[in-house]
């Protein structure tokens, strides 16, 4: 999740649609006030690999700590997120101005439904044996993935973005956005995961 003050963008990341990958291209372009959230230890080489940015201005304050939190953070050392990976976009909204939201060009992407249970289906079952997909399927892992997709983006069930960007068409898509926002730079898609 990255929300960029640089350039006036909000991107929310979704599950399986090469998210993680389109949010280190991004926070190659992101300026020192803008919001990155943090990814896995894997991926935050990958993003520092070219310089990108990493995780900045995405950790609560001490006074939004509960109780669990401290604990959290004194018994594991893991301090609390503000804004994090796949973040609804109702969360995002509530903690922004109403400025930020209305008028920051919000986007997400999102990809042709079998595909992506496909794709999870992969991700989810690297090991032989592997589960039927007719298992996999009434495993429940599709309702799962669906609260990953379209409530993400929307909020009281209208999509709360100005813009769901397919999967398919991935690079002509971002360079829509490039070209939209008046981002200079290229973005380079790296591949981050498997």
């Amino acid at each position: 999740m990255i929300i960029s003050h640089k350039y006036k963008f909000i991107f929310l990341k979704t599950n399986k649609t090469a998210g993680t990958s389109i949010e280190i291209a991004l926070s190659g372009v992101c300026g020192d006030d803008d919001i990155i959230s943090p990814i896995s230890p894997e991926d935050e080489k990958t993003r520092s690999e070219p310089g990108y940015r990493g995780p900045q201005h995405h950790l609560a304050s001490a006074r939004e700590y509960g109780i669990v939190d401290v604990a959290r953070l004194l018994v594991k050392g893991r301090k609390k997120n503000r804004f994090y990976n796949h973040m609804p976009a109702s969360e995002v909204k509530a903690l922004i101005p109403d400025g930020t939201w209305n008028n920051y060009y919000k986007f997400c992407f999102e990809r042709n439904p079998w595909d992506r249970m496909i794709s999870l289906y992969y991700w989810r079952c690297k090991t032989e044996p592997r589960p039927s997909i007719t298992q996999f399927i009434d495993s429940g892992a599709l309702k799962r993935l669906k609260r990953k997709g379209l409530e993400l983006y929307s909020i009281d069930g209208q999509i709360a973005v100005d813009k769901v960007c397919r999967f398919e068409n991935i690079a002509a898509e971002l360079e829509s956005i490039r070209t939209q926002l008046g981002i200079t730079e290229k973005l380079e898609l790296p591949h981050a995961k498997s």
